[in-house]
């Protein structure tokens, strides 16, 4: 595989402007296609195979006119003195219902005195405005024209505020988090490299591939039925693996230009030991945001594949563009900088050395003292780390729901408008059970509905049950039924299982369904669980064989899906102290705590399986380099971390500052999905890849590189340490030894770590059954 790779980077590297060109012929034809695309649809939540799609369905087929496709508004409107039938609000919601029916794309709005739309006290009352278009197809002039006629309705004595999806988009979402999460991001490659040239080319390529990746989500988004949250996540995850990926080729490409190679030939074994890492990494993330389609739930499958076509652009950029755009820079990105320092001699040293007597070297970065640190007291380290656990106790109280008008923040009129009705006609009005009533032989669907209705009607639970509405066909009949608890609450939930007893549909003879808010959180939830195991198996199984063949090893890649398993589950829980708990939500912008979004853990645990797996590989490959190429499991984890912990903390600092960005989003799921993601990344980069890999490997030894043999001969070598491209330089020719610097291709001793004396390089016997992975062992692909 590294041998390939290299080709094509070199490849890319001479043909420099036929690859820039073909990437930006790319990029002109994504970008018409999205230009001359419809607008996207709104989020389409459905989810079969449970009982509240079956209940949508019937509708739709019985009902279609409770399906209009046109966007809505609910105006609300509170007096402060008197009621809301008294002369003067009476007259004032007359002149505002007015308006509105004159306005842009109004097609009926409905009086809230002949429709019985005023509360029992009389101090609120609302009005339904029905659009002629879908919510995505408002125009700016017709929302600006409801948002203004409530603005103008308000008075001193009267509260107007307004709801539904036809008010949804009038707020756009700003940028400036993004952009601040850039900046972070510009600046963290800036001090890595120490160049503005080299800190930009990642920055660029990964805008590159998010403008591909959108544009063509945005062409694709009416005929594949792909919303506007699809892209933003998309978005998300470009920038963090666009920038990462092109981060770890621009940074191996100039640690081979210090070994004093030609450019191309730097740039070509950078493509070929760092771009066979990233192509790995990226296999990781896809497979598992593709796995998403597994949980059965159309909207999380979109995100998954519209998200996964990013990052298969991000190394697809990162494998071809990268080394094109490193040809066209030619000596404006030069080799990494080495700072030095006098220093005493010292039995292992990590980088170059400079002078015969060996006191001046390079100075042992941060990373190497962090993982000389860790690997002295490994136990130690362990025993701390198991501390990780104590912020996964939130967790076990997770609590799924569906964002609201509820969950929004107080200063919009959405949310406003949602206290006002829970006021004035009790907290269930905000989330009515829809109950559908079929009957069954040709029945009477009509009796059969009067005799459920009868039946709600006592239950404990219930606010109000509205009489029969018959179909045209006279066979089905929809009740509203109003609970007294709102939707969240324990209270609705114990209702929805009360109406779906077998008994209710029994004794009325007919076919009982509910929907509703509550319904589908129950239905989702149960789907989620029960998809959660069968996904889990196939993701981490996956990966797991995939990972077995990259490292040669089982104890490896358990190791990584272990510490996966840490680090997501300490994540929900910081989720769910800050989202459902409350704990630091004015910080952090959470207008109202309450529960998680129902799809957001399954698609968090795809999405950040898939980055755990990217500091993984990258850090990991790095360290088997060293092993292979014959240093001890000790010396190989500090060279790993010596070649790589610089670049890793870079780029988990990026991505980090990018999903943080998304915190400040106005969407509640892309918030909640952004914070955890940056807190995931946080705990996984420095906590359990940086800390318990090390202390791991230096526990295991040996042990960690080994195969059961039957299992070494079948498993193919995909060479991503790069040995086979190491092996084809010639006898003499001088190459990087496993410390770093440069010694002769046929030195068959290496310093050891106690006092510096060379001894022959040999492989450990194995004698628990298990085969050693040497240089060459296996099968290269």
């Amino acid at each position: 595989m590294a041998v390939l790779l290299c080709k094509l980077g070199r490849f890319s590297y001479r043909r420099k402007w036929l690859v820039a060109g073909l990437w930006a012929a790319v990029l002109i034809l994504a970008g018409v296609s999205a230009s001359r695309a419809p607008a996207p649809p709104p989020d389409d939540f459905s989810v079969p195979g449970t009982e509240v799609q079956q209940a949508y369905d019937l509708l739709d087929e019985h009902f279609p006119s409770l399906d209009a496709d046109g966007a809505t508004a609910r105006i609300v409107f509170r007096t402060h003195e008197g009621k809301m039938t008294d002369a003067t609000p009476r007259r004032a919601v007359e002149e505002t219902l007015g308006k509105l029916s004159k306005a842009p794309q109004v097609g009926q709005v409905t009086d809230p005195y002949t429709a019985k739309s005023v509360s029992r006290d009389g101090s609120t009352a609302y009005a339904q405005v029905s659009y002629e278009v879908p919510a995505a197809e408002v125009s700016d002039s017709a929302r600006n024209t409801l948002l203004e006629t409530v603005e103008d309705a308000r008075t001193p004595g009267l509260t107007v505020e307004a709801s539904g999806n036809a008010v949804a988009g009038s707020k756009e979402a700003g940028h400036s988090s993004e952009a601040i999460g850039l900046a972070v991001a510009a600046v963290v490659l800036v001090i890595t490299f120490g160049a503005l040239l080299a800190a930009g080319l990642p920055l660029l390529t990964a805008l590159l591939g998010v403008a591909v990746g959108v544009c063509t989500i945005t062409a694709l988004a009416d005929p594949l039925g792909l919303s506007g949250t699809t892209s933003a996540l998309a978005t998300m995850l470009g920038l963090a693996v666009g920038i990462d990926y092109a981060l770890f080729v621009v940074s191996r490409y100039r640690d081979e230009l210090v070994r004093s190679r030609t450019r191309e030939e730097a740039a070509g074994l950078a493509v070929g030991t760092a771009g066979s890492a990233v192509l790995f990494a990226g296999l990781t993330v896809i497979i598992a945001l593709c796995g998403l389609g597994v949980v059965g739930i159309p909207v999380l499958t979109k995100m998954g594949l519209a998200a996964a076509g990013t990052v298969v652009l991000a190394v697809l950029i990162a494998l071809t563009l990268v080394p094109a755009l490193l040809a066209m820079a030619g000596k404006r990105i030069g080799p990494a900088r080495v700072r030095r320092r006098r220093l005493r001699p010292r039995a292992w040293a990590p980088a170059r050395e400079d002078g015969a007597d060996g006191q001046r070297a390079a100075r042992p970065g941060l990373g190497v003292r962090w993982a000389r640190l860790v690997t002295r007291r490994p136990l130690a380290v362990l025993l701390g780390v198991a501390g990780l656990a104590t912020l996964a106790v939130p967790a076990a109280r997770l609590e799924l729901g569906l964002p609201g008008d509820g969950s929004k923040a107080e200063s919009t009129t959405q949310r406003r408008a949602y206290d006002l009705l829970a006021d004035g006609f009790g907290p269930g009005f905000n989330g009515p059970l829809l109950t559908v009533v079929q009957s069954r032989d040709g029945g009477d669907a009509r009796a059969a509905a009067q005799r459920v209705a009868t039946r709600i009607g006592d239950m404990d639970g219930v606010a109000t049950v509205t009489p029969p509405r018959m179909n045209d066909a006279q066979d089905t009949a929809v009740l509203n039924v109003v609970p007294t608890g709102g939707p969240d609450s324990e209270q609705t939930a114990e209702l929805v299982h009360a109406l779906r007893e077998p008994g209710l549909a029994q004794d009325s003879g007919a076919r009982v369904l509910v929907s509703g808010t509550t319904a589908m959180n129950i239905d989702v939830s149960q789907k989620l669980s029960d998809a959660l195991v069968p996904y889990l198996t196939l993701v981490v199984g996956l990966a797991f064989l995939l990972l077995i063949a990259v490292f040669r090893s089982l104890l490896v890649p358990l190791k990584a899906a272990l510490g996966f398993l840490l680090s997501i589950v300490a994540a929900l829980g910081a989720v769910v102290a800050v989202f459902q708990w409350g704990w630091l939500a004015p910080l952090l912008g959470v207008a109202e705590p309450g529960p998680v979004m129902s799809v957001m853990p399954i698609f968090m645990i795809g999405v950040v399986f898939g980055l755990a797996m990217d500091y993984e590989v990258f850090l990991v490959t790095r360290i088997r380099e060293g092993y292979v190429r014959g240093l001890s499991p000790r010396e190989a984890v500090l060279s790993g971390f010596e070649h790589s912990a610089r670049a890793i903390t870079a780029a988990a600092l990026i991505m980090i500052s990018v999903f943080a960005g998304f915190i400040g989003s106005d969407e509640q799921m892309i918030k909640t999905i952004g914070f955890g993601l940056a807190i995931a990344v946080v705990l996984d980069a420095f906590v359990v890849r940086m800390t318990l890999v090390p202390a791991v490997l230096a526990l295991l030894g040996h042990r960690a590189w080994r195969l059961p043999r039957w299992l070494d001969r079948i498993t193919p070598n995909l060479d991503v340490e790069g040995e086979k491209l190491h092996a084809q330089e010639s006898p003499g020719e001088a190459r990087p030894s496993p410390h770093g610097g440069p010694v002769r291709s046929d030195d068959a001793e290496r310093p050891t770590p106690m006092n510096g004396a060379r001894e022959p390089v040999t492989t450990p016997p194995a004698t628990d059954g298990s085969a050693a992975t040497p240089p060459g062992a296996g099968r290269h692909i």
